[in-house]
């Protein structure tokens, strides 16, 4: 609860830097780009990567990695193709960017599609964290907060009290606190996770242990549904999710440089390129030492299994960083682009402080919708089928259009209502139609078409999710004459003014955090005090975030220093 209490605390304190509705939705522009490119890192995490992802890894093994590390390659690609355009435009957020280039209609298809989708994905996360920590989480008897079938804390209350939490900080600290937050959550995380392996590995006889005990085909590529074909598919659902959702493109403009959005992303994808390794160990060796565990809780067993007292909660408080930056990301998102693109051209006159205000009530009311989406996931089924579902039905056929707007002078708005209805139809029908109990399913002259279709889903899945948008769009591409309005409006604009940072901008964020890990480490110190064992293992964790926290401190006056130096030359 002191991380959790201080997370929020970070969010009031940065709350100090939001002047008006730019420092809200977009850090005025001025975030350095290691903080973007850690914040887009993080926004890719969630309790899904421990639940969804975790249990992958326990049921396949190494197959959940490769698909992870399938994020970095198109992070790495958006980098290269991507990232410096969407800088060079001139647009204040990506909502302007669609507005001017396929126009207001365009713009209210992709604002509310764009929300249905995130705020489902969003709720599960939120929802897959309520499910880990109330297991870990029993309440006394009496307790309103106690769920009577398990005796823990309830999973309703979970989802509340922490959607809650996720909403005050950004609501208050806007981008500023997710971008903050988001790096203190990344050393905390990961620090967590590299002491989780080798404990486990330790469990089962180091690595040769793990190898002899694992299932037979566990350290194969792929497997099951997981071909390569879906492999080169999920790239490219991500190049296009990264490359042009609005949480991954907010992180582009919030730099002041090209170069910087560039460096941002590569820093990004070179973190995917090794990390999932370490996050999916703990579950794939968790199926060594108890093969009959729930998969989606395989990750937290295997922590709880190794960690000593009071660090399991540091892991629990990690997981929550993780889902806290996903939600975060999204109702900051969502909230600028109500505020910008839907309220502020409705009004007649308004001025910045409005706006800031307009912002924070619609951050609250996203937040209320999440929350309550998050209530009703348990009646929906399994949230991994319904999380990598709504990624393969969605994704590019709702940002294929606007990314590939940004290199085609010619497309227009029609290519946005042509391609996101038609990839929704043909998704729904394979997904739903032809589902275990839809009704296509039950024609009997449709019978075959469906085993075959149920017997190849990851090709379909695929073929209907990624290749046929990108076909449509080639299609509209081909028949599309002259020049669209929208491509002279977009590239008519001046760029945008880079605002030098104030010495508070430059040194405030960063400090903040080397506090903030110094304190951690301190509160860190007395677990040596309730733990028999493992001490040496809780002072050893708790010097290290420590020195990480002096080593930011050092790292940001030596930059004063060099300032002063150079003004005074």
């Amino acid at each position: 609860m002191i991380y959790l209490g201080g997370t929020v605390l970070l969010g009031v304190l940065l709350g100090r830097m939001v002047k008006n509705a730019s420092d809200l939705f977009s850090a005025g522009g001025r975030s350095p780009w290691w903080a973007s490119g850690l914040s887009g890192f993080m926004t890719m995490f969630s309790a899904n990567t421990f639940v969804v992802w975790g249990s992958i890894a326990f049921d396949l093994g190494l197959v959940a990695v490769v698909i992870n590390l399938m994020y970095g390659v198109a992070a790495l690609l958006a980098g290269y193709f991507v990232a410096s355009r969407w800088k060079s435009l001139g647009v204040e957020t990506p909502a302007h960017y669609v507005r001017l280039r396929f126009g207001a209609g365009a713009l209210h298809f992709y604002t509310w599609s764009m929300m249905v989708f995130r705020m489902v994905g969003t709720a599960g996360a939120l929802y897959a964290l309520a499910k880990i920590l109330t297991a870990l989480m029993p309440l006394e008897e009496g307790n309103f907060l106690r769920d009577p079938a398990t005796g823990n804390l309830s999973v309703a209350w979970a989802i509340s009290i922490f959607g809650g939490l996720v909403v005050l900080y950004t609501m208050i600290g806007g981008l500023w606190a997710v971008l903050m937050t988001d790096v203190l959550q990344f050393i905390i995380l990961n620090l967590a996770v590299l002491f989780v392996v080798p404990l486990a590995l330790a469990r089962v006889g180091g690595v040769s242990g793990f190898i002899a005990g694992a299932p037979e085909d566990f350290f194969n590529a792929t497997g099951g549904t997981y071909t390569w074909f879906f492999l080169a598919g999920w790239v490219a659902i991500h190049f296009f999710m990264i490359g042009a959702d609005w949480a991954f493109v907010q992180r582009y403009l919030c730099v002041p440089t090209k170069r910087d959005a560039r460096k941002a992303t590569y820093l990004f994808g070179a973190l995917y390129l090794f990390s999932p390794l370490l996050w999916l160990l703990p579950p794939m060796i968790h199926r060594v030492t108890d093969p009959g565990a729930d998969p989606e809780q395989a990750y937290i067993l295997a922590c709880r299994a190794v960690l000593p007292n009071g660090m399991l909660g540091l892991m629990l408080a990690a997981m929550f960083s993780a889902t806290a930056s996903m939600v975060s990301s999204q109702l900051n998102v969502f909230s600028g682009v109500l505020t910008h693109d839907i309220y502020r051209p409705l009004a007649r006159a308004v001025s910045a402080q409005r706006l800031v205000t307009v912002g924070r009530i619609f951050t609250v009311l996203l937040g209320a919708v999440v929350v309550a989406v998050a209530l009703r996931i348990e009646a929906w089924g399994n949230v991994r089928t319904v999380i990598i579902g709504i990624t393969e039905l969605m994704v590019v056929a709702l940002f294929a259009p606007s990314l590939w707007g940004l290199f085609s002078r010619r497309i227009r708005g029609s290519a946005v209502w042509i391609t996101g209805l038609t990839g929704f139809a043909l998704g729904a029908v394979v997904r739903f139609g032809f589902g275990a109990s839809g009704p296509l399913t039950a024609m009997a002259p449709l019978q075959g078409i469906a085993g075959w279709l149920a017997a190849n889903s990851g090709t379909v899945n695929t073929l209907t999710g990624v290749v046929v948008p990108v076909v449509i769009l080639g299609i509209v591409e081909l028949f599309s004459r002259g020049t669209a309005p929208g491509w002279e409006r977009v590239q008519g604009l001046p760029p945008l003014e880079v605002v030098a940072a104030d010495p508070l901008t430059i040194d405030l964020p960063a400090r903040m955090v080397g506090w903030c890990l110094i304190a951690c480490g301190a509160v860190n110190v007395s677990l040596i005090f309730v733990n028999d064992d493992n001490r040496g293992l809780i002072a050893g964790f708790s010097l290290v975030v420590a020195m990480i926290g002096i080593f930011i401190l050092r790292g940001v006056r030596r930059l004063a220093r060099r300032r002063l130096t150079n003004a005074q030359s």
